[in-house]
C-alpha cells in the first residue's frame, strides 16, 4: 500500500477545487486595490471569493477580513484585549489571554464571562467539542469549521477565525468574521486594504484557493462525508481497544469532532509511536503540528490532568473524506504489530 496520510487535523491534503481555482487566479495581473480593468478583474474575484467564504460560514460578507492565517487572525482579535482563556487553547490564542478559565477532565471549559473571554470550537489535539455560549467574545474556528455545521450569524460569538490550509485550500491565508457593527484596531498598517482593517496587497491566488475549499467543505457536510469519516474513526478505536485494553481514548465520553482519535498508551512515548507508523508509511502525529516537533508532554493533556509522563504517550490519528476503510484497517493492523512488540519489550 502507498503511504497513508493519517493527519488531517494538521493540515489537509489541497482540494482540486482549490488548486483549480488558484491557477485561474494566477492568470489575473492586475492589483485589487488597482481601478484599471485588470485591477478590477482582480478585486471582482476577490470579492467573489469573500462572499463564497461569508456563505461556508454563515456570515455576511463585509465581516470578512482576509489575513495570512489563523495566527495573525487570532493576533488580530486578541492583541490588548486582556481576554480570558484557558491552557487548552492554541497557542496562538494563549499568547495574548489570562489562562484561567477552569478544565475539567474531558477538555470541556467553563466561562463564567463570555463577553471577555475567548473559547475555541474544537481542540486540534483531542477533537473535543466545546458549547460556545452567547455572548462570547472571541473564538478559534481553525478545526471545527468545514468539519461541523456552523452559522456565525446565529452563534453569538463576536468574532471568529479559520485557516484555510485546514479544509484543503492552500496554507498562508485565513480569515477573521466579525459582528456586524464590530471593529478591529489593526496589527498591519499601511495601504488601508481589507477596509482598513489588514493593510498589505490580499493574496488573490490563496484567497481564491481558499473560497473554493470553503465551497467544497460546504458540500462535503451537506453531502455527509464526515458521518462516514466518524464511522471510521470509531471503527478505528474499537479494533484498538480489542488489543490495548490499556490505551486511553481521550475525550471519547463527550462531543469530538468526526475525525479524531487521541489515545495514551502509558510507558510507550508518543515520539517514538509516530517514528514508528512514520516507518510503516503511515503520517500521524504526537498532537498539534504547531507543538509536535518539541520533545514535550502535551500542555492540553496536563491540563486535563493527565501525569506528565502519560501526556506525553499521546498519538494522534486524524481522518478526511478521503480516508478509506482499508487504509484505516492497515494503520490498525500495523499500530497493534508495533503495540505487541512494545508490551513484549516491556515484561
Amino acid at each position: 500500500m502507498a503511504r497513508v496520510y493519517l493527519d488531517w487535523n494538521a493540515t489537509a491534503p489541497l482540494r482540486p477545487e482549490a488548486r483549480a481555482a488558484m491557477v485561474e487566479a494566477m492568470d489575473l495581473v492586475g492589483n485589487p486595490s488597482s481601478v484599471h480593468a485588470e485591477g478590477r478583474a482582480a478585486k471582482a474575484l476577490m470579492e467573489r471569493a469573500r462572499g463564497d467564504l461569508a456563505e461556508a460560514l454563515g456570515a455576511g460578507a463585509a465581516d470578512v477580513v482576509f489575513v495570512s492565517g489563523a495566527t495573525e487572525a487570532a493576533a488580530l482579535a486578541l492583541a490588548g484585549r486582556g481576554l480570558h482563556g484557558a491552557a487548552i487553547e492554541h497557542d496562538a490564542v494563549r499568547a495574548w489571554v489570562t489562562e484561567d478559565l477552569a478544565v475539567d477532565a474531558n477538555g470541556r471549559v467553563a466561562v463564567a464571562d463570555p463577553g471577555t473571554s475567548t473559547l475555541q470550537l474544537a481542540n486540534s489535539e483531542t477533537g473535543v467539542v466545546q458549547d460556545l455560549p452567547g455572548g462570547l467574545a472571541v473564538s478559534d474556528w481553525t478545526q471545527g469549521f468545514g468539519k461541523l455545521p456552523v452559522a456565525f450569524d446565529w452563534s453569538g460569538v463576536e468574532m471568529a477565525f479559520v485557516s484555510a490550509h485546514k479544509i484543503g485550500g492552500p496554507k498562508g491565508v485565513g480569515a477573521l468574521v466579525l459582528r456586524r457593527g464590530l471593529d478591529v484596531d489593526p496589527r498591519i498598517r499601511g495601504g488601508g486594504q481589507e477596509m482598513g482593517r489588514r493593510s498589505g496587497t490580499e493574496n488573490l491566488v490563496g484567497i481564491a484557493g481558499f473560497a473554493a475549499a470553503a465551497r467544497a467543505a460546504a458540500r462535503d457536510l451537506a453531502e455527509g462525508a464526515w458521518e462516514r469519516v466518524d464511522k471510521l474513526r470509531n471503527i478505528l478505536e474499537k479494533t484498538l481497544e480489542a488489543s490495548a485494553r490499556e490505551t486511553i481514548f481521550v475525550g471519547k465520553g463527550v462531543s469530538r469532532l468526526p475525525n479524531t482519535s487521541l489515545m495514551v498508551t502509558p510507558g510507550w512515548k508518543g515520539e517514538t509511536q509516530v517514528m514508528q507508523m512514520d516507518l510503516a508509511g503511515f503520517a500521524v502525529s504526537a498532537g498539534s503540528a504547531c507543538s509536535s516537533g518539541k520533545v514535550k508532554a502535551s500542555s492540553v493533556l496536563r491540563t486535563m490532568g493527565l501525569s506528565e509522563g502519560d501526556a506525553g504517550c499521546a498519538l494522534r490519528v486524524s481522518l478526511g473524506p478521503a480516508t478509506t476503510e482499508a487504509e484505516v484497517t492497515a494503520f490498525a493492523e500495523a499500530w497493534i504489530a508495533a503495540h505487541d512488540r512494545f508490551r513484549r519489550r516491556g515484561r
